[in-house]
């Protein structure tokens, strides 16, 4: 098995453990892995009647950064531009109530990013 491949396991399951944390603090999972051509979101959810759009970020350690300097300006614009097209698809209306969540994992320890960078 290649290294990709590895990192994409190990991604999957901690895409999966994060979905269960969200689910133990009230969020409803809507999909996991949502493409488009732009690329990907992790996990899509309901958090009351918000839409969250969340990224995750797994760390064994902080050798190469803290999970959550993982996700720079330029992935942030790239999750904004990917939900763009998430409520296109689904028909939603622009105004719908939308969030950004960052739910980084380090060494096994989960932390909600709520609203963790601004939306369109």
């Amino acid at each position: 098995m290649g290294i990709n491949m590895n990192k994409r396991l190990v991604g999957s399951r901690y895409e999966q453990e994060a979905a269960e944390y969200l689910k133990s603090l009230g969020y409803r999972i809507l999909m996991m892995n949502y493409r488009c051509l732009l690329g990907e979101i992790d996990i899509v959810a309901m958090d009351g009647d918000t839409l969250v759009f969340c990224e995750v970020k797994y760390r064994k350690n902080l050798r190469y950064g803290s999970p959550a300097e993982a996700v720079d300006f330029r992935k942030q614009n790239t999750i904004q531009r990917i939900a763009g097209m998430y409520l296109l698809e689904h028909r939603l209306p622009p105004e719908s109530p939308v969030r950004f969540d960052v739910v980084t994992i380090l060494n096994h320890t989960f932390t909600l990013y709520k609203n963790a960078f601004g939306g369109f």
